[in-house]
């Protein structure tokens, strides 16, 4: 009987353990279900049909659902990525910036033509498409800033929240760039990024000179001087009513 129930114990042992292998494996391996809807679909018709399954999900999975379908379809057509994220933003503009970000993580050397395609797509959404890029490529932020400026001009105010939300090291400079602009003026985006570019070189001076202890260095390298070389020719004796003239040599006084 003790035998029996040993056995049984190791039966149940060995079919748990197989169990948690299985579930982890399931759980390493998440595959992308849109990516076989969208490669029946050729280059021409990838753009629309990501939109459509963007716009066609339950708006409780619609952001995860977008990641998705972003990840699928520029995986299938990289240099499409702008035209796909455009067309997501414009069918459901609240995913463009999502959509925007998403896509910059895959192909950040396209993140001036994704941010200008989203922008164009869903003005309105201006703001949140700099932030969502700047997070994921935050070394390209003036970039993004000036491209959706270009697009949408009247949103400098959102477009520089965005780069401060995205960047917390510049949100200090750019509050107070906004503060200087009251009532409905828009600052010039291009303007502002010049001033957080000089506030960047000041800081970037003082941490210098703080790191040096507040002491200008000082070049004390040695300079090396050829080595003194004697005038030719022997000593003369000069006659003082001669007119002055001194001789090659230098004078040779006489003993007094």
């Amino acid at each position: 009987m003790k035998t029996i129930t040993k056995l049984t114990c190791v039966v149940l042992l060995v079919l748990f353990g197989t169990a948690v292998i299985n579930l982890r494996a399931d759980q390493k391996v998440t595959p992308n279900l849109f990516l076989g809807v969208l490669s029946t679909a050729t280059s021409a018709e990838l753009p629309a049909k990501a939109a459509e399954l963007v716009s066609k999900a339950d708006s409780k999975i619609r952001q995860q659902t977008t990641i998705d379908v972003v990840k699928a379809a520029v995986g299938l057509n990289p240099a499409a990525a702008p035209v796909i994220v455009g067309t997501i933003a414009q069918s459901t503009p609240e995913m463009a910036a999502m959509a925007a970000g998403t896509a910059a993580g895959l192909v950040p050397d396209q993140v001036e033509a994704i941010a200008r395609a989203a922008a164009a797509a869903a003005p309105k959404q201006a703001g949140k498409i700099v932030e969502a890029i700047c997070k994921v490529v935050p070394s390209a932020y003036k970039e993004v800033a000036l491209a959706v400026a270009e697009v949408v001009p009247g949103a400098g105010k959102e477009i520089l929240a965005g780069i401060a939300v995205a960047i917390p090291s510049l949100k200090g400079t750019i509050n107070q760039i906004l503060i200087a602009y009251k009532g409905s003026s828009t600052p010039s985006v291009s303007a502002a990024l010049d001033q957080v570019a000089l506030s960047e070189k000041s800081d970037s001076a003082k941490t210098d000179v703080a790191a040096s202890g507040g002491m200008t260095r000082l070049n004390l390298t040695p300079v090396v001087n050829p080595p003194y070389v004697p005038p030719s020719g022997s000593p003369q004796n000069i006659n003082p009513g001669s007119g002055g003239i001194v001789p090659a040599g230098g004078r040779n006084y006489a003993s007094p």
